[in-house]
């Protein structure tokens, strides 16, 4: 099984999403995924992600994009899961958490929410400096993703197997050429 986690104002509509999707009903594997809409609330989208993974029979992939990938690897560490982290957001020294504060729209729906520091707290509580499983980790990065800095990553993830391309950018221009590989490393194949 796949958990796919979205990032931040996204949802299952994203492209990566519907790419994954679409190639694992290609093969057969349609049942194999699970994305939901994610809350806002980073305690609630945690919440509803280990639901899913308390049902899952065996232990499942979590594969995750931007602030999913940050969700997926607090939760692959908490339960020792495998995870792929595609151009992850990586909380580091200097970093401007007022990015995230104030009102924002959903991408691909038209709900609006507001992020606070009560939700910064929440995100930060889920850091932990140093991955304990670094081996469970794959990294997508690409060095041209505008939103965050690919250096963080390569920094945080170190130890895991690491994909840094040149160019790109934030939403992983190149995502369907490890389609295949994804399903693979989530031992699907």
């Amino acid at each position: 099984m796949i958990i796919y986690l979205h990032g931040f104002r996204s949802g299952p509509q994203s492209l990566k999403v519907q790419a994954l999707a679409h190639r694992m009903a290609e093969r057969g594997l349609q049942q194999e995924m699970w994305c939901e809409q994610l809350s806002p609330v980073p305690d609630e989208a945690i919440a509803l992600a280990e639901a899913q993974i308390a049902r899952c029979t065996t232990p499942p992939t979590l594969v995750g994009s931007s602030l999913g990938g940050f969700y997926a690897t607090h939760l692959a560490e908490k339960h020792n899961l495998r995870a792929v982290v595609v151009n992850p957001f990586v909380p580091h020294a200097g970093f401007d958490s007022s990015l995230f504060l104030g009102e924002h729209t959903m991408i691909y729906a038209p709900q609006t929410f507001i992020f606070d520091t009560r939700h910064v707290a929440q995100v930060a509580a889920m850091f932990a400096p140093a991955l304990r499983h670094p081996e469970n980790f794959w990294l997508l990065a690409e060095e041209g993703d505008e939103t965050l800095d690919y250096r963080h990553a390569v920094s945080r993830y170190a130890g895991a197997r690491q994909t840094v391309l040149p160019g790109g950018e934030h939403g992983f221009s190149r995502w369907d050429d490890y389609l295949d590989a994804v399903i693979a490393f989530a031992g699907l194949a």
